[in-house]
């Protein structure tokens, strides 16, 4: 399936929309505001466009395929609240649907503090990323009995530094920082997503490889919201819903997605 939209004339009719609390998804001069004008901690917000309905999540993109985004925040990284981002993933958060607990993601994606998933070594938790997980691969479902002892035990700095490259290793989780000022200005986001690799660039630049990009089916997403997440290898869970109290979107001048 070959997508290419540059929302002058409408939205492609793949593209589910979600507008949740303040949240609303707008097409304004050729392009696509996913927009929080502004919103409290008190309820959650939301804009975003997937390519598969939430309710079903049955995904359409496999690699060997090319995702290419061009987009920019309307404010500086600095002073946006939430998350945000766009790429691809397996939706593994529906209510009540423990068995779909095990990420897969491979995406461009940004969260302010305080937000914090550490989850590579020498990463920060929250910023303006490209990253890579992979909780369904058979080396991290061979460690997940082993879990909660190995959280206890990295809450030794020193047993963590030994222990959590086996445990980053098994998800496949590989993320590199990028400089947040890229976000407020255009830019086109390429990832090739190959069944043994994963390439991403900026306006293209390289900025990151991997060999253990996730596999099977995944669906495209982009969105902004109001919410923050924690996850750290010690043990630390939760998240919560922060005040956005500037307008603020994740503006889309063109997808494409294509096999290659």
């Amino acid at each position: 399936m070959n997508i290419h939209d540059q929302f002058t004339t409408g939205l492609d009719p793949l593209w589910q929309i979600t507008e949740t609390g303040q949240g609303g998804v707008v097409r304004r001069h050729g392009s696509l505001h996913l927009s929080l004008p502004t919103a409290e901690a008190a309820s959650y917000s939301n804009a975003q466009i997937t390519s598969y309905d939430p309710k079903t999540s049955q995904f359409q993109f496999r690699a060997p395929l090319r995702l290419s985004v061009t987009a920019f925040s309307s404010l500086h990284p600095s002073d946006l609240k939430g998350t945000a981002g766009f790429g691809f993933w397996n939706h593994p958060f529906e209510p009540g649907q423990w068995w779909r607990l095990q990420p897969q993601a491979l995406w461009f994606f940004f969260g302010s503090p305080p937000n914090n998933m550490p989850l590579a070594d020498g990463v920060p938790g929250h910023g303006w990323k490209a990253a890579t997980f992979d909780a369904k691969h058979k080396r991290g479902l061979a460690l997940l009995p082993l879990a909660p002892l190995g959280v206890l035990l990295m809450r030794f700095p020193m047993l963590y530094r030994l222990l959590w490259p086996m445990g980053q290793a098994a998800i496949g989780v590989n993320e590199v920082l990028l400089d947040p000022a890229l976000l407020n200005s255009e830019q086109t986001y390429t990832l090739e997503w190959r069944p043994e690799t994963a390439r991403f660039s900026v306006d293209g630049k390289v900025v990151m490889e991997t060999k253990r990009p996730p596999r099977g089916a995944l669906g495209f997403i982009a969105w902004m919201d109001n919410q923050y997440r924690i996850v750290t290898p010690q043990g630390q869970f939760g998240g919560g819903l922060v005040d956005v109290p500037r307008p603020q979107s994740l503006v889309l001048s063109e997808i494409k997605i294509e096999a290659i």
